[in-house]
């Protein structure tokens, strides 16, 4: 799980200030949580995030976004309540979840709307 920046958003995830249409930079699906050192249901949700990167290690890619650090970023996501989860797909559109989902909500998807799932 990593934390980004604007700068390493930019770089990794989407040049949002050069393109204005959605362009995915990175290698692998993400889920990017918007949160903040002061929520209580991002607080549920990080140790959660947490065991999903390592269980889909080399799969997927889990960041971070503190929206107090990063206001500009969660501007221009529109993110208005947290925690505000993002899910980007390797092709198509990124779609916005918003609340503290369960882990088997996060796993349905990460396999809907990532599409990656684990070997059995």
């Amino acid at each position: 799980m990593e934390h980004l920046t604007k700068s390493e958003f930019v770089k990794k995830v989407f040049d949002y200030e050069r393109n204005k249409e959605w362009q995915y930079q990175g290698e692998l699906p993400a889920i990017i949580d918007f949160y903040a050192d002061w929520c209580g249901p991002c607080k549920m949700v990080s140790p959660i995030l947490e065991e999903l990167s390592k269980e889909y290690s080399g799969m997927l890619n889990v960041y971070k976004i503190d929206t107090e650090q990063e206001q500009e970023l969660a501007g221009a996501f529109g993110i208005r309540s947290i925690p505000s989860l993002l899910f980007i797909p390797m092709e198509g559109k990124p779609q916005m979840a918003v609340g503290a989902l369960p882990k088997e909500s996060l796993k349905k998807a990460i396999e809907d709307i990532l599409k990656v799932s684990k070997a059995a």
